[in-house]
């Protein structure tokens, strides 16, 4: 059987069963199941077993748990209102403030959760209702939390760049330092696009008068919410960059750290630990189910001469490896638009990573550019995951045309950041090359 017959029926079957409803593991558990009876005959189904267990049994997937659990505490425990709160004393009085102050918040929870959809809920939920009172046109207020609540994909402690470390079989070390300046870079842009549009257009985000508050009551609410805050963040990225832990101790670290301050905030209790780790468990457990089927999927795809077949094809395309680069990256866009994350890392990742080796790409700086692309499928329409958690959010009369118009321009500062990023792979190398 020829690889482009393989590749026909794979996907003819693969979008026919996701189309029926079926969650994305048991697609893909079916799809394994009868791929490699059909490929390695009786023993295919053993090979399914040991397959799934040596993608399971990998420590470097114990970050994953930590990092959603880190999440999920932040989230139930409640204290993110209060580190926003601290976040709007000191923003002052500039252009697109409240906006301006999504994306310090979209940061600040992309450092404390890594989970995209849990930013965006917590964002709308502390900073929609103030905008509405102030009259921010809705194209001001729901883009800038959908642009900024993607970041948590691309700062650390982020569950998907780890995720794609060990289906891309890359250094996690190496991709979560690689990702800071990436993630700062984009808030940056962020940051300079509401300011500039908001000084051109300020019926699109009033000023109001914002009251005085003294320098050493700042200080001191500071002390009390952000150090805690900063104590955390060294936990989790401060010890990697030092080297002095492995990402795997700097999750354990960070989770710890994140159960001292709900302590210190009198949030910690029996209640709050149960609703935490039942929570992680249902989201650790789909992705651990992804991650197995993804490994027999793609020892499937490699036997049956799919990887290569493809790869070869590709490279042999008469344009460039930029152009062939951004072929890719079309592709996760536009997978993006209807399928989650992990499932377009499962599926693409085997064909792309042998493209990458053969094309000479450094793995790490195609991982950033990959991370990226996935993070403005979060966001894309139709179906981008986080349009429908601020769809069930927004205010009532929102409608679903404004939620689309709102997030294309920061789409569009996520595209950029892709230009800057390849124009420059420093941004990207230098600080995983320096340590």
């Amino acid at each position: 059987m020829s690889w482009v017959l393989v590749v026909i029926i794979l996907l003819g079957v693969l979008i026919a069963m996701m189309l029926s409803g079926m969650p994305i593991a048991l697609v893909f558990m079916a799809i394994i199941s009868v791929g490699s009876v059909l490929f390695w005959g009786d023993k295919g189904l053993d090979m399914v077993v040991n397959g799934m267990y040596s993608g399971l049994a990998n420590f470097t997937l114990v970050p994953i748990a930590l990092f959603i659990l880190m999440g999920e505490v932040l989230f139930h425990s409640g204290v993110g209102p209060m580190f926003m709160s601290t976040l709007d004393m000191w923003m002052g009085r500039v252009p697109g403030r409240l906006s301006l102050l999504s994306v310090a918040g979209g940061v600040l929870f992309a450092v404390l959760t890594g989970a995209s959809v849990a930013s965006v809920a917590m964002l709308t939920g502390q900073l929609v209702p103030e905008m509405e009172k102030r009259k921010y046109h809705r194209y001001m207020s729901f883009g800038p939390i959908l642009g900024s609540g993607g970041l948590a994909v691309m700062i650390p402690p982020s569950g998907l760049a780890i995720l794609l470390g060990v289906l891309g079989e890359i250094s996690v070390r190496s991709i979560l330092m690689a990702i800071i300046i990436p993630g700062i870079l984009m808030a940056l842009i962020m940051a300079i696009y509401i300011i500039v549009r908001c000084s051109l257009q300020p019926h699109l985000a009033p000023t109001y008068t914002v009251p005085k508050i003294p320098l050493k009551e700042k200080l001191t609410v500071s002390v009390k919410t952000l150090l805690p805050v900063a104590f955390v963040i060294f936990l989790v990225t401060g010890v990697i960059v030092l080297g002095v832990c492995t990402p795997t101790e700097a999750s354990a670290t960070g989770a710890i750290g994140m159960f001292i301050i709900a302590a210190l905030y009198r949030k910690l209790n029996w209640s709050l630990i149960n609703k935490c780790v039942l929570s992680s468990l249902k989201v650790v457990c789909m992705m651990m189910s992804i991650i197995a089927c993804a490994k027999v999927f793609s020892g499937i795809l490699s036997f049956s001469g799919v990887s290569n077949g493809l790869a070869r094809s590709i490279i042999g395309l008469e344009i460039s490896e930029y152009g062939i680069l951004a072929i890719m990256m079309a592709v996760v866009l536009l997978m993006g638009m209807f399928m989650d994350s992990a499932s377009i890392m499962m599926i693409t990742l085997p064909i792309f990573m042998p493209i990458v080796h053969a094309l000479g790409f450094s793995p790490v700086w195609f991982a950033v550019i990959f991370l990226i692309s996935v993070e403005i499928g979060l966001i894309s329409p139709p179906f981008g995951l986080s349009l429908f958690v601020l769809m069930g959010m927004a205010p009532k009369g929102s409608t679903v045309k404004e939620i689309y118009m709102s997030v294309f321009p920061f789409i569009g500062c996520h595209v950029l950041s892709i230009i800057i990023i390849v124009s420059f792979p420093m941004i990207a190398l230098w600080l995983p090359n320096s340590v």
